[in-house]
């Protein structure tokens, strides 16, 4: 690769990688919106949700593309755990303890919880993604013996998240999927054992894209479970609110990555169609009287999804609306969509 074409592609992963930033950032929000909003039995339901759904859609497609499908039941949920999460950029390790035992283990400072998140999220909605996703692996590989045995929570107060995937010998019952062992604690880290991709089928491109769809398939998974949850006028009120609050703290740090800056509805416009194409998604713009309009002819972060439904489209609209308020003061922003709220959106700005 030459030196131009190197500087093209750090740009390019830059520009991908503020993307992952905001919609990590989205994600991480929203969870705290329902738990400050809704309360905590709500933003338990909500994670337990949106885990389930993303367990259903991805382990078992995840298990063979990173090529785990012929480990042991427990080494490979650990695996996969430990493997998909380092792509997106998640601070984890992997033990192995035995073919029919194996330990994964989220150390601080914790990906979901950003910064001083963690010290608003209740134990229940910790213990909610546990039950969505870690707890069902045994289901999805048809086998009844599986389960997985928390030992920490850093919720908790304890110095991260962890547990093992356990083969019992016998099938357990649904209440023993996920069980707590406290007085546990896991081995330690040696990466010099730890699994990793082989780099031929997992080069540098490809990891950049693949950390930045990480974030996105978060939100991808959980707008739907908000409206469908908490209904359309609910749900999307906090689709919007999140997406506002979360796009005029964030402007700055998404800017930069996108070689962006504030200023009036010019930069603003420049702005999103920068964010647009590093999202993959097709944009014009149209310039009449001081008023600029883009034209969003695709949606990435929602194409095929089965159960779209238009309060969907609360996400962009308020996330826009925030990073407008972000870039300068009253920078006006207005959204027409197509039929069923999808693509195109037209966007006015100014």
């Amino acid at each position: 690769m030459s030196e131009v074409q190197e500087s093209g592609a750090e740009a390019r992963w830059r520009r991908w990688r503020a993307v992952a930033d905001l919609y990590h950032a989205y994600f991480t929000g929203l969870i705290q919106s329902v738990v400050t909003r809704r309360g905590t039995a709500d933003a338990a339901e909500f994670v337990f949700r949106v885990f389930r759904r993303q367990q259903q859609e991805r382990f078992l497609p995840g298990l063979e593309k990173l090529g785990l499908n012929h480990l042991p039941p427990a080494v490979a949920a650990a695996q996969y755990h430990y493997l998909s999460n380092w792509i997106g950029g998640v601070s984890v390790e992997y033990m192995y303890e035995s073919d029919r035992k194996a330990w994964i283990r989220y150390p601080p400072p914790r990906w979901i919880w950003r910064g001083t998140a963690i010290c608003g999220i209740p134990s229940e909605v910790s213990r909610a993604m546990l039950r969505g996703w870690h707890s069902n692996n045994g289901v999805s590989l048809g086998n009844p013996n599986l389960g997985f045995v928390c030992t920490k929570q850093s919720v908790d107060g304890q110095d991260g998240l962890e547990g093992y995937y356990c083969e019992y010998d016998h099938p357990i019952d649904v209440d023993q999927r996920l069980v707590f062992a406290r007085h546990l604690e896991a081995p330690m880290f040696d990466p010099a054992t730890a699994p990793a991709l082989p780099v031929e089928s997992w080069p540098k491109p490809r990891l950049e894209k693949a950390y930045r769809n990480y974030a996105m398939e978060y939100v991808r998974t959980a707008a739907p479970v908000m409206v469908q949850l908490f209904g359309p006028e609910d749900g999307g009120h906090l689709l919007h609110l999140t997406g506002k609050l979360i796009g005029m703290q964030y402007f700055d740090e998404i800017a930069q990555g996108l070689s962006a800056s504030r200023g009036a509805a010019r930069s603003y416009a420049a702005f999103l169609c920068a964010l647009f194409e590093a999202q993959d998604d097709v944009v014009g713009t149209d310039e009449a009287g001081g008023v600029f309009e883009i034209r969003q002819q695709t949606w990435r972060l929602m194409a095929n999804v089965s159960d779209y439904l238009p309060a969907c489209a609360r996400v962009l609209h308020g996330l826009l609306e925030g990073l407008a308020a972000g870039c300068g003061r009253h920078i006006p922003v207005s959204m027409r969509a197509g039929p069923g709220g999808t693509p195109p959106f037209v966007w006015s700005v100014g």
